[in-house]
């Protein structure tokens, strides 16, 4: 497999139609806003999902939701503990950061994408390494301001037998009707280098983008009401690339067309070219 030889700069279009894109614990799990009003998806959820779509696919990786496990183990240390070929840079005498880098970068597609920070303690030396990633990803924001629905729940069940009071326990849930979400990310080649990401590597996370809802559901979030609309790839003729990663990003211009809009058909999306460079156009699925 030939390490990434070219610059790679994308964008996504995604909508939200009465869901919880990604609830904030700080603000009663309502959905994330900025202070003008717009919403938002943080840039660890959007890579939590793309670890998930790679999970699916098949591929090895280290940071994984307690709930997606496909192993045995519940914390990262004894995932990384249980690694026979880090458990011999750990134990040899010569070992190095480095060494011990290279060998989880080619273990897991999730370190040498977006890195990682090994911090353990233990007896002898510990481990304290960290792994930067050649893939980054912005946060999302809604094109528009969004408006948050709260509805009031109640349960109808006690939790535990020989509770007094009332079965009926009052609860809230928030959601967004209806939302146009951007991204925008880049895959370094100096980076990539440094991880061994891979040409190859380079497709599976454009496969986990356009997919990145499916096999998503929750009550948040049901089946169907959010999707990648649609996917801008664009890939240099270089490593260091023909233009800067912000210079894309602008060629990319997404705007309501109606105050209020409610679907996709209320906005607007121009899509400008620059000279020489390779672009690419996917729906999503």
């Amino acid at each position: 497999m030939t390490t990434l030889d070219h610059k790679i700069d994308f964008a996504v279009i995604l909508t939200v139609n009465k869901a919880n894109p990604n609830g904030d614990p700080l603000n009663g799990n309502r959905p994330r806003q900025n202070y003008d009003g717009y919403g938002e998806i943080s840039d660890v959820a959007i890579k939590r999902k793309i670890r998930n779509r790679l999970q699916d696919m098949g591929e090895s990786i280290f940071v994984q939701s307690s709930e997606r496990k496909t192993d045995q183990f519940n914390s990262l240390r004894e995932r990384a503990e249980s690694n026979p070929k880090l458990q011999e840079v750990i134990k040899s005498k010569n070992s190095s950061s480095d060494q011990y880098a290279e060998v989880a970068c080619q273990q897991w597609i999730d370190v040498r994408s977006f890195g990682q920070v090994f911090a353990f303690k233990g007896s002898g030396k510990g481990v304290s390494v960290g792994v930067r990633g050649p893939v980054t990803v912005q946060t999302a924001t809604s094109i528009a301001p969004i408006d948050i629905t709260s509805i009031q729940i109640t349960k109808s069940v006690n939790s535990e037998p020989g509770e007094k009071r009332g079965s009926d326990t009052m609860g809230m849930k928030h959601r967004v009707d209806f939302g146009v979400y951007r991204f925008n990310g880049s895959i370094n080649t100096q980076l990539a280098e440094k991880t061994g990401f891979t040409n190859e590597d380079s497709e599976k996370i454009k496969q986990a983008l356009i997919s990145l809802f499916e096999n998503d559901a929750s009550a948040a979030r049901p089946e169907g009401s959010m999707e990648v609309y649609r996917l801008y790839w664009w890939e240099h003729s270089n490593k260091l690339g023909q233009y800067s990663a912000a210079r894309v990003h602008r060629l990319l211009d997404i705007k309501p067309i109606k105050e209020n809009p409610k679907s996709m058909d209320d906005y607007e999306i121009v899509l400008a070219d620059l000279e020489g460079l390779k672009s690419e156009v996917i729906n999503g699925r």
